[in-house]
């Protein structure tokens, strides 16, 4: 056993992330990464402080025999409110403006606290802060930087801007965490709260937990009697307005692009979210010309028949005016869907492949690895075997294929819905960056969209929503699995079928991938769910 595996076993039984060991190493996440997949070793006082920390002598982590490791703690099954994208419900029912004030309360005070391992007690946290365009968000938004401000902190606000700029500003300029306020694809109704922590990634599940905690005001779990203390006098925190750590996202965007745009017409969706401003910006100033829909958000239209989730708007307007291409965006802008010349849809899967392709001509894709999820197509994956490339799938959500990425350091990751994480630019997924790396590869090969997508030959598949009063419900119901297993025996080696839970709302999913009636036996499955007294009416 090699000493990187020592490190990520003992690492991972003891209930530690990547990046608390780095913090408390004093090195960067990304040395904690090369270590653990074997391309560096780590300087000797290093050594030292990892036999510490984990109870084992050097001898044992230096020698070829394996570690006995120690049972880990038991770690909390489900989560209360956060999920796999932050926390997300419907505004001032699921998530209110006194949780998102806690939110704030909690990481304002947990940033200079021996919990997070500060020692300086007179150390004042920075927290920066950005929304979407929905109509509560400006409601949590204030919520949060109260109680960011009540515990100490300084807040510092991006005001409406994208999800992927969030984490660019947290890791790029020293903050202890970043926010987002956003429900992302979903309806305006809705809402969450993302955390970010200081490398631009998703906040990680022990710091998450505590959070958890202190909403429930299990105030012992945090090491304290009653409740957070409260700032006065000059302890109490400043609000900062920070559009200008927006604008170096804008300028990093346009700094990665070597083309001029200039000859080319592209389509914009922006879905009455976060990018209705930033992404005719970045395009035009590369010098295309933009027509642009989605850019005219009222609090109450984001993604409402619009966005990458209604991809047929901006089809129309490609075709229409003859445009080059184009790109549909979320409320947030972490998700990118394109459009060729013609007006067909060019999903996640075909975009992962446009990439990996590019990366892997350039010597720039790990292990000649693209990390998917179980959701892309099986077509994309036989695609990208026949470009010599192979395919690693996660569950859903791109919090799944990022940390696949860190684990195994691999270039590129995505989902079919459009999350694109290429790990060189970014630590999230940015439809932004997306939409730049595509169009530089149409003006790189001199070839059209359409052509570098023609390769991928897609299975039909289809997906039904069914919202439930109970997602564990659906899963337990042997009735569900036995009619979901007639299903697979009817399509047999000609596709699949997955049953799956949204991470995000009260959804399954129902997805069929077959040759022939895969829209007949998705919707026999979600029938039989609704049949089933499953469904909320």
């Amino acid at each position: 056993m090699t000493i990187g595996e020592k490190i990520y076993n003992l690492r991972n039984a003891n209930n530690i992330s990547q990046e608390q060991l780095a913090e408390k190493l004093s090195v960067s996440r990304q040395s904690v990464s090369k270590w653990e997949v074997n391309q560096a070793l780590p300087q000797i006082d290093k050594i030292m402080i990892i036999c510490k920390l984990f109870g084992v002598t050097a001898d044992e982590l230096l020698s070829e025999d394996e570690v006995v490791i120690c049972a880990p703690k038991k770690t909390r099954q489900k989560n209360r409110y956060f999920g796999t994208d932050g926390f997300r419900g419907e505004a001032n029912i699921n998530l209110t403006s006194e949780q998102a004030y806690k939110v704030g309360r909690f990481l304002g005070w947990y940033y200079s606290s021996k919990l997070s391992g500060c020692e300086n007690k007179a150390y004042r946290p920075k927290i920066v802060i950005g929304k979407d365009t929905r109509l509560s968000s400006y409601m949590l938004e204030y919520s949060i930087v109260a109680g960011i401000t009540a515990s100490g902190a300084d807040a510092y606000m991006l005001h409406v801007t994208t999800t992927p700029s969030v984490s660019y500003v947290a890791k790029g300029e020293d903050f202890d965490c970043g926010i987002m306020i956003t429900a992302s694809h979903n309806p305006f109704y809705d809402n969450g709260i993302k955390v970010i922590n200081r490398f631009g990634e998703k906040l990680d599940d022990k710091t998450t937990a505590f959070i958890e905690d202190y909403l429930d005001g299990d105030f012992e779990s945090l090491g304290i009697t009653g409740d957070l203390p409260l700032a006065t006098k000059e302890k109490i925190g400043k609000i900062i307005d920070y559009v200008s750590g927006r604008n170096r996202y804008i300028g990093y965007l346009i700094s990665l692009a070597s083309h001029s745009y200039k000859d080319m017409k592209i389509g914009l969706d922006c879905a009455n979210g976060a990018s209705w401003m930033m992404a005719k910006s970045v395009f035009a100033a590369l010098g295309a010309k933009v027509y642009v829909i989605g850019d005219t958000p009222d609090g109450l239209n984001v993604n409402r028949d619009c966005g990458s989730t209604h991809i047929e708007n901006l089809c129309k307007l490609v075709k229409e005016n003859h445009l080059d291409l184009g790109f549909a965006f979320d409320g947030d802008c972490d998700r990118c869907i394109a459009v060729d010349g013609n007006g067909n849809v060019v999903d996640g899967d075909k975009m992962l492949y446009i990439l990996g392709k590019r990366l892997k001509s350039r010597g720039m894709l790990n292990n000649d690895t693209v990390v998917a999820t179980v959701m892309s197509n099986s077509g994309f994956v036989n695609s990208l075997e026949k470009a010599g490339i192979k395919c690693v799938a996660t569950d859903v959500g791109d919090r799944f294929v990022y940390e696949c990425m860190q684990e195994h350091d691999y270039s590129l990751g995505g989902e079919q819905s459009g999350h694109i994480i290429i790990k060189k630019y970014a630590t999230t997924g940015d439809g932004l960056l997306t939409a730049i790396m595509i169009t530089e590869e149409v003006c790189d090969s001199k070839r059209t969209l359409a052509e570098l997508a023609n390769p991928v030959k897609l299975y039909p598949q289809i997906t039904k929503n069914v919202k439930v009063k109970d997602k564990e419900a659906v899963f337990s119901d042997s009735a569900v699995q036995s009619e979901k297993a007639k299903i697979e025996s009817l399509i047999g080696k000609k596709g699949r079928i997955l049953l799956r839970k949204s991470g995000t709302e009260p959804v399954v999913r129902v997805m069929v991938e077959s040759e022939e009636n895969a829209d007949l036996y998705a919707e026999r499955l979600a029938k039989f769910i609704i049949e089933r007294g499953h469904s909320v009416e």
